[in-house]
């Protein structure tokens, strides 16, 4: 967190306030000071790379379960082991996906784009020394811990970090559904790699021709891949897996602690911040990224400059 100081410095070098007559469109864009992020619209950006990421997850994720199901489980000899594993598997791939379309079409808590504006600012009737900042990008009056984000050309509340492999922003309204994404790619890339071993293992002491359905250069290619991708996410998710619980735990995001950033609130620790972040007490809705999901007819509302944002 930047010092007073620093933060008046800032202020000093920012353009003036707009107003009302100088953007209507801004002023009628103008919300409360510190909106909560609309929990029935989706939010889409329109980032070359982060769309690219997202779709190589989707066939990453599908690849891994292509192998598992059609290379491994089905040509097994025993049902009840096909069955079992190929549900449960499959299960936790749905809940990945399903993780990562709420946490890239979750609004992660943006702030109005516009709303600072003179008008609206003296309707604010602000304290005499009370201080609020405003952002010179996107014009909007800035709470405390949001950060701009130059990708969805937003300020986010509780901004974390950009993630492309999700094409959003981490912030305050879909952190819980990042952590969720981390944590099923984490779970079916160990399940992956348990069911692999298992599979040369059978192969090995059977013939190739008999335990699977591909040739065997084929089977031992597709698996070996498989492999060396469930490595390679195992490894990456189980970071940030960490690093996200450790954050919430201590009610401090990315940004605030690579800037070092001294905190001006009131900390939430440990079950405190965990129960903000996904809501609630303790339960299994924690772990289902369907909660609080109302499916209704998708209707297009309005195309930002950022992304197209729809309603639910």
């Amino acid at each position: 967190m930047q010092s007073s100081g620093q933060r008046q410095r800032d202020t000093e070098q920012q353009r003036p306030l707009l107003s009302a007559d100088d953007d209507p469109e801004a002023a009628g864009r103008a919300g409360p000071l510190f909106p909560t992020a609309d929990q029935d619209s989706l939010w889409f950006i329109q980032d070359g790379c982060g769309i690219v990421c997202g779709v190589v997850t989707w066939l990453l994720v599908l690849y891994a379960d292509f192998v598992v199901n059609l290379v491994m489980l089905l040509p097994n000899k025993s049902l009840w082991y096909s069955v079992i594993n190929g549900a449960l598997f499959n299960f936790l791939a749905v809940m990945a996906l399903a993780s990562h379309l709420r946490a890239m079409l979750s609004d992660p808590g943006a702030v109005p784009q516009g709303n600072a504006t003179k008008d609206y600012m003296d309707s604010l009737q602000l304290k005499p020394g009370e201080v609020i900042y405003k952002c010179p990008k996107c014009c909007s009056i800035k709470p405390q811990r949001a950060h701009h984000c130059s990708i969805c050309k937003r300020c986010i509340r509780k901004m974390d970090h950009h993630c492309p492999w999700v094409n959003n922003c981490v912030g305050e309204k879909n952190q819980r559904f990042f952590v969720l994404f981390t944590m099923y790619i984490a779970l079916i890339s160990v399940y992956a790699l348990c069911l692999s071993f298992l599979q040369v293992y059978s192969c090995v002491h059977d013939q190739w021709n008999e335990c699977t359905n591909f040739s065997p250069p084929v089977a031992v290619m597709l698996m070996v891949f498989l492999c060396l991708e469930a490595f390679l996410f195992l490894t990456f998710t189980v970071v940030m897996f960490g690093t996200q619980i450790h954050s919430i735990c201590n009610d401090e995001t990315e940004i605030e602690r690579l800037k070092n950033e001294k905190p001006t609130w009131e900390r939430r620790l440990r079950w405190e911040g965990m129960k903000a972040v996904f809501g609630g007490p303790p339960s299994f809705l924690w772990f289902n990224p369907f909660s609080g999901l109302r499916l209704r007819r998708l209707l297009m509302t309005r195309t930002r400059r950022s992304g197209v944002e729809f309603s639910v």
